[in-house]
């Protein structure tokens, strides 16, 4: 009966330490789970603290921000990377699994529309982007361009980049029917660049580097004046992002499932502080303001 007991009482203990421990959270092996946008970043965040720290494992997978935020709900991830905010509903599913997600702010991003280098439209307001999208204007000669059908590209619906552009320039509004949704914003790229007539959008780093991918200026409203989230010398605009005068830009975050400690509070304290943020520029994204 003892044993039986003793036997009992160290299945619950574990039990316990199962569901209250996700992934690798007390130990030095640090997993992290979530937006394809911030992989490759997050990837070279992971490379270069462990030459730093080669008594630390990180390992950094994509899928998209809604993967990271679910491995973080069941456990199974250390920190989700989201290009998005965490949702209520989510947050809920967290607390009744045991979690209480905090939220790190890692970097900023100009979310960057763009269409063929072939292209003769340079800029696009907020509203004729939300028609465009949603369906509503459906040939580039509305809005300044020659007579052609718009291609229409999207993330998929477990993009944070999908979330963020339909709840912001969207309004919540559904996309249209024919949008044409892809993996990545690398795959995004690779469309653009092929189709004279498309049109997408994702983080401006991914498209720096593309000769046949143009990246328009957007305007908040008619009146406003038309600002492009890159520099005249084709970098990504920090002063833009931080002062809001690009209007399509977002927070970066990495959620972990409790208040950080140990050795992931340590890496989530060195992303934060000069390195991490030197890595954010190299990559091309905006570093959080005040850390340079």
């Amino acid at each position: 009966m003892k044993a039986n007991l003793i036997s009992k009482l160290v299945m619950a203990v574990l039990a316990m330490a199962m569901t209250f421990t996700p992934a690798s959270f007390a130990g030095r092996n640090i997993t992290v789970t979530g937006s394809d946008t911030i992989v490759i970043m997050g990837q070279k965040w992971a490379e270069t603290y462990m030459m730093e720290h080669p008594e630390v494992a990180i390992q950094v997978t994509g899928g998209g921000s809604g993967v990271g935020i679910a491995a973080l709900i069941n456990g199974t991830t250390d920190a989700a990377n989201a290009s998005r905010k965490i949702k209520d509903k989510e947050i809920e599913k967290a607390k009744q699994a045991g979690y209480y997600p905090e939220e790190h702010k890692v970097a900023l991003d100009s979310l960057a529309v763009v269409v063929n280098s072939g292209n003769p439209v340079k800029e696009l307001t907020l509203k004729q982007l939300m028609g465009i999208f949603t369906g509503r204007i459906s040939n580039w000669s509305e809005v300044g361009g020659e007579s052609a059908p718009i291609i229409r590209y999207s993330r998929e619906s477990s993009s944070g980049t999908y979330q963020f552009f339909k709840e912001f320039v969207m309004k919540n509004q559904d996309y249209a029917a024919d949008c044409q949704t892809l993996a990545g914003t690398s795959a995004i790229a690779n469309a653009i660049s092929k189709d004279p007539n498309g049109i997408a959008y994702g983080g401006a780093a991914y498209f720096l580097s593309q000769p046949s991918v143009k990246i328009l200026s957007v305007k908040k409203d008619d009146k406003s004046t038309a600002v492009s989230p890159i520099t005249a010398d084709g970098r990504v605009d920090y002063e833009a992002a931080w002062s809001g005068a690009y209007p399509i830009w977002r927070y970066l975050y990495m959620y972990t499932p409790f208040k950080p400690k140990g050795e992931l509070k340590a890496y989530l304290d060195w992303i934060k502080g000069p390195e991490g943020q030197k890595i954010v520029e190299e990559i091309g994204y905006v570093p959080l303001k005040g850390s340079r």
